[in-house]
């Protein structure tokens, strides 16, 4: 595998996904041992994606029907942050929160574990720290079991669902519903990592990022493969409450409300010291360098303001970069 499905050369749709890193101590004590193994199992992070690509196009090629996960295996993503000396929270504005998110961070923000990262299958111990560097490592399981279990019912529930019965067989969903019960049992109160959208990125998600933010900008063959943009969750949900705050003062009736504050609700499941990252996907080589955080902080201080002429403008800018990514979805 050369990478080029990852690239979208295939036709595959473009995925963008929005995942947070938390540190090992945030998972369940059960669960810590095969996160902290699996990390550091992790060859580099395009191992990861291409791994998780083949898996998934297996799944749909295989005899038998069933396109579900099946648990067996589950990839985990894992980055660093400068590590945040024992028993201290840090809270946003303060120093050790801003290491988190400042260039400082680049040692391994966003790298994975890979060739010359100091991390190994020892590194982290049972503290989650890398002990080449005394930086904090932070997981993000893939949790493919559950998130295709809310995948086929979102499917179900749309317009499609007739059609989706048709293409996963009832038999098949009883199956998977198994292997959800059996997770949900096994690791009691679940918090989803990660969250997907296909054909573009939903405007709310820019909300929680800055120009100013951590970039990696992945590269290869004169493409660019993905952006991932970093921010520490305190800041991250600072930022969606107060897009929140005006909004619902501004634009009560505005779509984005109730996506930021349901994007608001999933972050407070998460630990403190968690990073946020968006993965812009494939869809980068179309779009980047991306103005899209700057316009939703604009759009939404235009509004704030009663300027509807600036906050007009802002969307007629992303509208101009978004739409046309999104009409692919319909493109024969």
């Amino acid at each position: 595998m050369t990478g080029n499905l990852y690239r979208g050369q295939a036709g595959l749709p473009f995925s963008s996904t929005l995942r947070v890193y938390e540190p090992l101590e945030a998972f369940p004590e059960g669960q810590r041992e095969a996160i902290r193994t699996a990390g550091a199992r992790t060859a580099s992070r395009a191992a990861v994606e291409n791994a998780e690509l083949l898996a998934s196009l297996g799944r749909i090629t295989r005899s038998g029907g069933d396109p579900f996960p099946t648990g067996r295996t589950d990839l985990v993503r894992v980055t660093s942050i400068p590590g945040v000396p024992p028993g201290r929270t840090p809270q946003p504005g303060t120093s050790d929160a801003g290491a988190a998110a400042s260039p400082g961070a680049e040692a391994g923000l966003g790298t994975g574990i890979g060739a010359g990262s100091g991390v190994g299958p020892d590194a982290g111990g049972d503290s989650g720290r890398d002990a080449g560097s005394g930086r904090v490592l932070l997981y993000c399981p893939s949790q493919l079991v559950l998130r295709a279990g809310l995948a086929a019912n979102a499917l179900m529930e749309g317009i499609h669902g007739p059609l989706a019965e048709m293409l996963i067989p009832e038999e098949q969903r009883d199956k998977h519903q198994e292997r959800i019960d059996q997770v949900k049992a096994r690791d009691g109160a679940i918090r989803v990592h990660t969250r997907a959208s296909t054909w573009g990125i939903p405007f709310s998600w820019f909300s929680l990022f800055m120009e100013g933010d951590h970039k990696d900008v992945v590269e290869s063959g004169g493409r660019i493969l993905t952006v991932r943009v970093w921010a520490p969750i305190t800041e991250a949900m600072e930022r969606a409450r107060y897009a929140v705050a005006h909004l619902a003062l501004a634009a009560p009736d505005l779509d984005m409300l109730d996506d930021l504050a349901q994007l608001t609700e999933w972050l407070e499941q998460f630990h403190v010291n968690s990073m946020v990252e968006l993965d812009y996907g494939a869809v980068a080589d179309k779009v980047y360098p991306d103005e899209s955080p700057m316009d939703i902080r604009l759009g939404i201080e235009c509004l704030a303001e009663g300027d509807m002429t600036g906050a007009a403008a802002a969307y007629r800018r992303l509208a101009s970069r978004w739409i046309p990514i999104r009409q692919l979805a319909r493109a024969s």
